[in-house]
């Protein structure tokens, strides 16, 4: 499984086939983060598998939809726990992002694994994602923007007004510095 761009979620809900035997199979449900419905399916599968004596030749989905999240203005804090095979093993791990989406924190996460632990995604698994409160976060990276009264200020700012602006000037180059410093 590749991951290009924003991972999207999706509820896939899948049962055994129907036989004489049993005419009405028990249904599985499960919410899973793929970039799309293919794959969404596929990942059911794998881990329908892993679980119950089941695969895709002998079931069959109901429903794959996806879901979308109601408020997506407000950045919220993320815990995720998930399960990913290394070289040397496999390890459980917990970690928290800051996002407007679950999506956009879980595709965070994917970018991260990569980059810090070289880890594939197709190694990792994603066991359980929840809305962490700022006095519940673990990590002083959540942490620092959770305090009350954060600054996020704005240094070394170029004028739009002296570089590259067609309507003050016909010239495209300028012979003068930009002041980046409004101390």
């Amino acid at each position: 499984m590749t991951v290009a761009g924003v991972m999207r979620q999706y509820q896939v809900v899948g049962r055994k086939a129907a036989t004489d035997d049993h005419p009405n199979p028990e249904a599985y449900r499960m919410i899973i983060f793929a970039p799309n419905a293919v794959i969404a399916k596929s990942k059911f599968w794998y881990y329908l598998h892993q679980f119950r004596k089941m695969k895709k030749t002998t079931g069959e989905i109901l429903d794959c939809v996806e879901l979308t999240e109601k408020n997506s203005r407000t950045v919220k804090n993320y815990g995720i726990w998930l399960r990913y095979s290394s070289r040397s093993g496999t390890h459980n791990m917990y970690r928290e992002f800051r996002d407007v989406k679950l999506t956009g924190a879980v595709s965070q996460l994917y970018d991260e694994m990569a980059g810090r632990h070289r880890c594939r995604p197709r190694s990792i698994q994603i066991i359980r994602t929840a809305t962490v409160g700022a006095k519940d976060l673990k990590r002083n990276n959540g942490m620092q923007f959770a305090k009350a009264g954060v600054k996020f200020p704005l240094p070394h700012r170029v004028s739009s007004a002296k570089r590259g602006q067609r309507a003050l000037s016909d010239s495209t180059y300028s012979t003068v510095r930009p002041t980046t410093f409004f101390g």
